[in-house]
């Protein structure tokens, strides 16, 4: 087979796996990812259902030191800091997640 051709198959792939993903993703998840890529960002989403998100999309994680947080998904790694004594992610954090999730091959 033609490497541009393996390429494509390969890629068409990745697409079909990621769209699955999101298609089977429950209601919640799917407002949530909606959320983290509205405009303007919403400051006020709770951090919690962000993690619920990662983790539904597929995200490995690992707990660090502290309020620490790593995620990795389709092998992009993102730290994050949770937010205490508050529940609210902030706007940083929600930019930071949607950056993470686009690197990630994720969107809307």
């Amino acid at each position: 087979m033609d490497e541009g051709v393996k390429f494509v198959v390969a890629a068409l792939v990745v697409v079909i796996a990621k769209s699955a993903i999101i298609l089977f993703m429950n209601n919640k998840h799917r407002k949530t990812l909606e959320a983290v890529f509205g405009d303007p960002v919403n400051g006020n989403l709770e951090w919690r259902r962000i993690e619920a998100l990662l983790l539904a999309l597929g995200a490995k994680k690992t707990e660090r030191e502290g309020s620490s947080v790593s995620f990795v998904l389709n092998g992009i790694r993102a730290d994050f800091h949770r937010p205490h004594p508050d529940k609210a992610a902030l706007r940083y954090r929600v930019k930071d997640a949607r950056r993470f999730l686009q690197q990630a091959g994720i969107t809307p």
